[in-house]
């Protein structure tokens, strides 16, 4: 277990949180796998958001990308639980501030070492934790959309032979990514720095609601 994971346990017990008793989490974990689903189509190389450059300067090991990884992950039972437990995981051991709270500026990326953190800080150390499980870094990228209040939101896209799955702080199930009712706008790229653009891609329930 790694620093990284004790610490964050550590908090999930100051703040009076079981991190391995979420039952949502538990409830779809014996739930079948997710149905085969098609992916989200790529639009083209999209530049990265500025406050993930500055977390990659700061934390680079946490950005390289191995091309010799798998782009997807193969979704067994197994596989399956992982990405379900650590998602209600830190759900339940994060507690929710804003950067501008937190740390007095619009927009800073980081892993949530003090128990405090918003969107993109909870996919952050998802995919730490998921990496750690031996899961492909390359198949688990964060992700921009527009949520279902017309705003900017971090959610982690775990790429897998069945479709893109997403991870995310707002709920506590994991969900295939045409119905959690975001607009996606772009993802971490698989092969390099650049991002991938996802040209707005919406499913029937986020074109409804707007």
């Amino acid at each position: 277990m790694s620093t990284l994971t004790r610490s964050i346990l550590a908090v999930a017990v100051v703040f009076g949180v079981s991190a391995f008793g979420h039952r949502p989490a538990q409830a779809q974990t014996v739930a079948s796998l997710p149905a085969a689903t098609p992916p989200a189509e790529a639009a083209g190389q999209t530049r990265p958001v500025q406050a993930w450059i500055r977390f990659c300067e700061r934390s680079p090991e946490e950005c390289a990308v191995d091309s010799s990884q798998p782009e997807t992950i193969t979704l067994t039972r197994q596989s399956w639980q992982t990405l379900v437990s650590i998602n209600a995981k830190v759900n339940a051991t994060v507690k929710p501030l804003t950067d501008e709270d937190h740390w007095g500026v619009a927009d800073l990326w980081s892993l949530p070492t003090d128990g405090y953190g918003d969107c993109e800080d909870y996919q952050l150390l998802k995919r730490k934790l998921l990496v750690e499980t031996g899961l492909p870094r390359r198949a688990l990228l964060m992700t921009v959309v527009i949520d279902e209040k017309g705003e900017g939101h971090a959610v982690l896209m775990a790429r897998t032979d069945r479709g893109d799955l997403i991870l995310d702080n707002k709920s506590s199930s994991v969900l295939p990514w045409h119905q959690t009712g975001y607009i996606y706008v772009k993802r971490e790229g698989q092969d390099g720095f650049a991002w991938t653009s996802l040209g707005g891609a919406t499913s029937p329930v986020a074109t409804a609601n707007r």
